[in-house]
């Protein structure tokens, strides 16, 4: 058997077929999840509406938990499932598509028919530019890097390790998160100031000179200490629930039920593990989009580890656990259908190839 598999589970494909199957499944991913952060965040806006004279102040607990979170009514983060976004609001002005005096919904099914009847049925996807703007490259960035890493290190290694998975996991996560990082900050100047490339280049400009280039790199640490874990959890789960599915029903190959199944169950796993973490990550974005919108009264960052204290001191350790259940509900259909549309993807690619190499002969 192990004569007749490719030397690796993505074998026989190439890189740009690895980027084309991880940016599909990261467009359908996001097809599927944001109209249900749209129907929450407006639910949300329904009992806290943004005005000038009555700002709201976020408080931590895990992205949604509510799906939103104000730093003085000027920003709340939306997240899709495959990455957060921090959007940044000048007196709600730059939100009406999120907060028009809504209908009064009474549940989520009901905010569902109300959006589509009265709103038009492209409303539930209102937040999906700037959701593919950054979640399609740093999707693409991070499926491919796994893929590659995964396979040299089993060749290098002349074995395959369940703990492969785990480190090729992490250090994709690192990759990307550390080159989104700076694109992430860009887009959020750009948004809270509606500055022009020029006038951007200028910022970014004194920014650096200013901070040094690791200024560009704000709110990296947080990132990193939530997604490089969930990354490599989830891979080293992923892998292990995948073959064990195979073995139990007889299968030489994944099916798709079976990348399915395997992406959800590793997904709510590394969700629930990570938790602390996210927590943590979703107040350093809220200060970070706090310090764009009023860069003078804005203070220093917090540290994670204070950050932990403050949250723990004022919520207890249950505060650190906040947003379980939403986290679980997003994640989990999140990590199902993009892993198991990417593996779908390299399928077909594969047969695509080896079609080719046989039409060649």
């Amino acid at each position: 058997m192990a004569e007749k598999m490719s030397p690796s589970p993505s074998g026989g494909i190439t890189p740009l077929q690895q980027m084309l199957a991880s940016g599909t499944g990261a467009i359908l991913t996001s097809l599927f999840v944001t109209p249900l952060d749209v129907v929450k965040i407006r639910l949300q806006a329904q009992k806290t509406p943004f005005s000038k004279g009555n700002p709201a102040r976020g408080r931590a607990g895990g992205c949604s938990q509510p799906p939103w979170r104000a730093a003085h009514g000027d920003c709340f983060l939306y997240c899709n499932g495959l990455m957060d976004h921090l959007y940044v609001c000048q007196n709600g002005n730059s939100c009406t598509a999120w907060y028009k005096a809504p209908t009064h919904f009474t549940g989520t099914l009901d905010a569902f028919v109300k959006i589509t009847r009265y709103e038009g049925i492209r409303s539930l996807w209102s937040g999906l530019p700037p959701t593919l703007v950054m979640a399609v490259p740093a999707t693409v960035i991070y499926f491919t890097a796994y893929d590659q890493l995964r396979d040299y290190l089993q060749a290098w290694t002349g074995s395959r390790s369940h703990y492969i998975p785990l480190l090729a996991g992490a250090l994709a996560r690192l990759g990307a998160v550390t080159v989104i990082s700076p694109l992430e900050l860009i887009r959020t100047k750009m948004q809270s100031r509606q500055l022009s490339y020029r006038e951007l280049r200028v910022c970014i400009q004194s920014a650096v000179a200013q901070d040094g280039w690791l200024s560009l790199w704000r709110g990296w640490g947080p990132t990193v200490l939530r997604d490089v874990p969930f990354s490599a959890l989830y891979w080293f789960n992923y892998e292990l629930v995948r073959t064990w599915l195979c073995r139990q029903a007889w299968l030489d190959e994944a099916t798709f039920m079976v990348s399915f199944t395997s992406g959800a169950i590793s997904g709510t796993v590394a969700a629930v593990l990570t938790l602390p973490f996210d927590v943590v990550k979703t107040q350093r974005q809220i200060e970070l989009g706090d310090s764009e919108v009023h860069p003078v009264a804005a203070s220093k960052p917090s540290s994670t580890w204070l950050l932990m204290q403050r949250i723990r001191a004022e919520s207890g350790t249950r505060g650190l656990f906040a947003g379980f259940l939403p986290r679980v509900i997003k994640v989990a259909p999140a990590c199902a259908i993009m892993i198991s549309t990417y593996e779908f993807g390299k399928s077909f690619f594969q047969k695509l190839n080896q079609e080719r190499q046989l039409r060649g002969l």
